[in-house]
């Protein structure tokens, strides 16, 4: 059995087992990456200067009009799209000391409890509205 590649992302809402299609949100920032201590010195211990960069492009418009913001104010990290609101916590003792594993596990929770899935990949962010 042979399968071809979607022209759209398919992948599985593990909620209901129904497919879910998902819309490019924006490009990863490259450059978020050398805000990574330890070659960016900062205090804060969950390395808010990579989050804050990270999170920046995320703050858009999708094709359809709906508006997406995401913003970071403590430890905790807040994702908006269109009326859907959800928050997640940079846990570093629970999650994990890397930034990079803390903010993939908030924003999955902030998006879990808005009610929308969200895809990190390499170098692009999908959403599902």
């Amino acid at each position: 059995m042979h399968f071809s590649p979607p022209l759209v992302d398919n992948s599985w809402d593990l909620g209901n087992n129904s497919p879910v299609n998902m819309i490019k949100l924006c490009d990863i920032n490259a450059a978020a990456k050398e805000k990574l201590p330890p070659t960016f010195a900062e205090k804060s211990g969950i390395g808010s200067h990579y989050v804050d960069a990270f999170v920046k492009p995320m703050n858009t418009k999708l094709p359809d009009g709906t508006r997406v913001g995401c913003k970071r104010k403590g430890l905790k990290i807040t994702l908006t799209v269109g009326t859907k609101k959800g928050e997640g916590l940079m846990r570093r003792l629970t999650v994990s000391k890397d930034p990079v594993v803390m903010l993939q596990t908030a924003l999955q929770d902030a998006a879990k409890m808005a009610g929308v899935e969200l895809k990190v990949t390499d170098t692009e962010i999908l959403v599902s509205a």
